[in-house]
């Protein structure tokens, strides 16, 4: 019988953390992210960059045997 994939694979977990700011600074998206199973993170300063390296991860993940 075939295993079902979790809803929630930890092949597609991430941690996020957001640079703090102090309340005079005007808002941006910058920090620091990892992905949780190779262990590989990046440093953003943008959504966008946040967004590819997720997408990165992904297309890398999917290519790999189950």
């Amino acid at each position: 019988m075939p295993t079902k994939e979790p809803a929630l694979p930890t092949n597609r977990a991430f941690v996020v953390q957001f640079r703090a700011r102090d309340e005079a600074t005007p808002v941006r998206y910058d920090g620091r992210v990892e992905h949780l199973v190779s262990g590989q993170a990046r440093h953003f300063q943008s959504w966008e960059e946040l967004r590819r390296f997720v997408e990165e991860i992904l297309a890398t993940e999917a290519e790999k045997p189950p």
